[in-house]
């Protein structure tokens, strides 16, 4: 039988380093409100790892733990922009909606979400300044678009879709239209407007969506 020490040696060890990592993953969640708080603030070419620092609480050499650089901060930020994006999709499926109320009440969240979460809006200014960012991000909204798709096409195969354009033709319609929606409303009005810019772009592009957009619970009303 061995020790005390020799006992609860390998458990305390085990124990710190969970701690370390707990730590370091809190030190890491900071850091990218922090950096998603700038870069949708300044943009990417204006922000600097002092802006990060110092929004963050830490010192540079902090900052510098745990991402080397500025394009490793903006591809962590837009990873983090879409997996956000995915847990918006992956809420609206349960829901039980027709698949075009579903295509509605995802548009509608992610509106909601461009209007009121930081990293969000960051991410999309991001993906503006891709070309300026010497890391390659993700190709914008692949799966988000892949994801429409899909519910146009059940849409279709229920009959309900005729005499609208093919699932895929229509999806690229409404995320380039959503996209291009949630930019000029992010310009004009801080984006206080998007959600009712997003019911309007919907009900404008598929009309036979009004009795389905009823159906969502992040629609507005009607006046």
């Amino acid at each position: 039988m061995g020790t005390p020490g020799e006992t609860f040696g390998p458990q305390l060890a085990a124990h710190t380093r969970e701690l370390k990592q707990e730590r370091a993953v809190r030190t890491r969640e900071r850091i990218l409100a922090a950096a998603a708080q700038a870069f949708a603030a300044k943009g990417y070419p204006a922000v600097t790892i002092l802006d990060v620092a110092e929004a963050a609480g830490m010192t540079k050499g902090a900052v510098y733990f745990h991402y080397d650089n500025k394009d490793a901060l903006a591809l962590a930020v837009t990873d983090l922009f879409y997996r956000r994006i995915g847990e918006i999709a992956d809420a609206v499926e349960p829901l039980g909606l027709p698949p075009v109320g579903s295509v509605a009440e995802l548009l509608l969240r992610t509106a909601t979400a461009f209007r009121d979460e930081t990293v969000i809006q960051a991410g999309a200014r991001l993906q503006l300044e891709r070309q300026l960012i010497g890391v390659r991000l993700p190709l914008p909204y692949e799966a988000y678009t892949e994801l429409i798709t899909s519910w146009l096409a059940r849409d279709r195969e229920a009959g309900t879709g005729d005499g609208l354009p093919s699932p895929g033709t229509l999806a690229t319609v409404l995320v380039s239209a959503f996209f291009g929606a949630q930019h000029i409303s992010w310009v004009l009005d801080d984006r206080a407007d998007l959600v009712e810019r997003t019911t309007d772009l919907v009900r404008t592009i598929i009309p036979s969506a009004e009795q389905d957009i009823g159906l969502c619970p992040s629609a507005p009303p009607r006046c």
